[in-house]
């Protein structure tokens, strides 16, 4: 059965069981694959989206679920937030092997959009996708990095 699901901004046709998971498609079907596939039961948190701009694990949400979503993926990230994550991302050289860092911007861009100025305690509560090289002290510095960005440029008008 032929649906439509809004990836960054396009409207997709697709022609799927609405019980695949969103994943899939948009790896699969779409052929975005900044996504990441890890574990696959929605622990691991490497395949996070945002849909209607909440983080989830896309490996878990059925496609049927999101279609009248808007799905923004790694690559569709261009929010003034999302640019500024970014931007701390690459001065704060958090990356190493590079695997999670799709989920990781897009978990912390959520975490901004909501909570402009996190505690420790809030980055560690949402920041959990599992980052097998342990960047988390710099995955904390690029979100600390990047509250102070914005909070700057709010102050600069």
């Amino acid at each position: 059965m032929q649906r439509f699901i809004k990836v960054n901004g396009s409207l997709h046709r697709i022609d799927v069981d609405p019980k695949k998971p969103l994943l899939w498609v948009l790896r699969e079907d779409i052929g975005l694959n900044g996504t990441k596939y890890s574990c696959g039961i929605g622990v691991c948190g490497c395949c996070t989206v945002l849909v209607d701009g909440s983080a989830i694990h896309s490996c878990m949400v059925p496609v049927g679920e999101v279609e009248n979503s808007e799905i923004i993926t790694i690559e569709g990230l261009n929010s003034d937030v999302g640019k500024v994550v970014k931007e701390a991302w690459i001065a704060e050289q958090v990356p190493q092997c590079g695997y999670c860092q799709p989920a990781q911007i897009i978990k912390a861009t959520s975490l901004l959009s909501h909570n402009p100025d996190p505690s420790d305690a809030d980055i560690d509560e949402t920041m959990t996708t599992l980052c097998r090289c342990g960047t988390y002290p710099r995955i904390r510095a690029g979100i600390k990095r990047a509250a102070a960005i914005r909070k700057k440029a709010k102050g600069s008008y």
